[in-house]
């Protein structure tokens, strides 16, 4: 039976490794299947809020380098002069994000959001520091307040070397997709670990119906983290090889499958103020908790929030700032998007990842063949035909 079950191991690894090689791996939905019950957007990613861009600048060279930065956007203005209301909720803080303070403080963000990896997040500070005040209508700035968030992906990246430049930085900023959303070992994505696989960058978005305001929410999230691999309600950890066993196979250190981190980025165009948007953060812990996390001891998970409505930008020089909100009420809906758009851009960053051998080792890509049989077998279950 060991001698069996060490040989499932196997294949189901060479099966990962060769399908990751040789065919585009597919998000969720593309594979059939679905999380939640409300619509999603036209392009089922955080960019289905309007005005809402995404950027990437990757680095990946040789196996000892695989890291990244991902800038997220929330309009395309001067985000310094026209701010956007923000506010930040800490599910597990072991971790280093950068300007947090001044966010909850005054309950606004006044940069886009970076992402990228731990010991890079005061190299990314700066650098986007000095590219914002570089820009028209900066000239007489004293003070900028850049939100820079991080995991750690010294498993697959010589995290030590600190190798990220300005210019990708700035490449990040200055490219970003207002469409399509690249996912996967991308960006800040490039050198994460998942449940012990391949994680990275993934997104989701859910639409309201118009009776119940027609918002959108969007989420885009940096996996690497670990618990027991839950989507859609099922258990897929249960079938799943090992992926520590799966590394020893290949003679490599095995990824952590506990402590680790997530970035969520939840973007909303309902007009909420900073009290509710620290709300609607919250229910991202939900989507986050039905993937089989518990947000372990060294694991940061970090939930930033931001409302896009052009009604209730601030301009820091206007005396008197506005300040319109759905009623309470109206909230429950946003809620549940926030929730069930965050557990869908998490099983997208890992289906989307490719198999990447780094510094230390090798995150293989999640295997979707069993994880797609374990879900389809669950539905039938439930359905009552257990026949096939």
């Amino acid at each position: 039976m060991m001698k069996r079950a060490s040989t499932l191991l196997l294949v189901l690894a060479a099966v990962s490794m060769d399908a990751d090689a040789s065919e585009q791996r597919p998000r969720a939905r593309e594979a059939g299947v679905v999380i939640g019950t409300l619509p999603t957007g036209a392009r089922n990613a955080i960019t289905d809020v309007a005005g809402v861009g995404v950027g990437h600048a990757t680095l990946h060279e040789g196996s000892c380098l695989h890291t990244g930065v991902t800038a997220i956007l929330p309009h395309t203005g001067n985000l310094y002069r026209q701010r956007v209301p923000a506010a930040i909720v800490v599910g597990n803080g072991y971790g280093k994000l950068a300007g947090i303070t001044q966010v909850q403080e005054l309950g606004e963000l006044e940069t886009p959001i970076l992402l990228t990896g731990t010991l890079s997040t005061w190299k990314v500070a700066d650098a986007a520091v000095d590219w914002l005040l570089r820009q028209p209508g900066m000239e007489q700035v004293r003070s900028i307040n850049p939100l820079v968030g991080e995991t750690n992906d010294g498993y697959l990246s010589d995290i030590r070397a600190r190798p990220l430049t300005p210019a990708l930085v700035e490449k990040a900023l200055t490219t970003p997709s207002f469409g399509e959303v690249e996912e996967g070992a991308v960006g800040a994505g490039a050198g994460t670990v998942a449940f012990g696989w391949k994680g990275g960058i993934g997104t989701s978005s859910r639409q309201l119906p118009a009776e119940e305001g027609g918002y959108t929410v969007g989420v885009l999230v940096q996996s690497n983290y670990g618990g027991e691999l839950t989507i859609a309600g099922v258990p897929v950890w249960k079938v799943l090889p090992d992926p520590a066993v799966h590394a020893r196979s290949l003679a490599v250190p095995p990824p952590s499958t506990g402590d680790g981190s997530i970035m969520m980025v939840v973007a909303t165009d309902a007009p909420l103020d900073a009290a509710q948007l620290q709300r609607l953060a919250r229910r991202a812990l939900v989507g986050l908790a039905r993937t089989g996390s518990v947000m372990s001891n060294g694991s940061g998970d970090y939930v930033i929030a931001f409302s896009t409505a052009k009604e209730n930008r601030r301009d820091p020089q206007v005396p008197v700032q506005p300040a319109r909100s759905v009623a309470g009420e109206a909230l429950s809906p946003l809620f549940q998007a926030a929730a069930e758009a965050t557990e869908e851009a998490i099983v997208n960053s890992l289906f989307r990842a490719r198999t990447v051998q780094g510094h230390r080792g090798t995150a293989a890509a999640l295997p979707l063949a069993p994880v797609l049989e374990a879900i389809r077998r669950a539905k039938r279950t439930e359905s009552g035909d257990a026949s096939h």
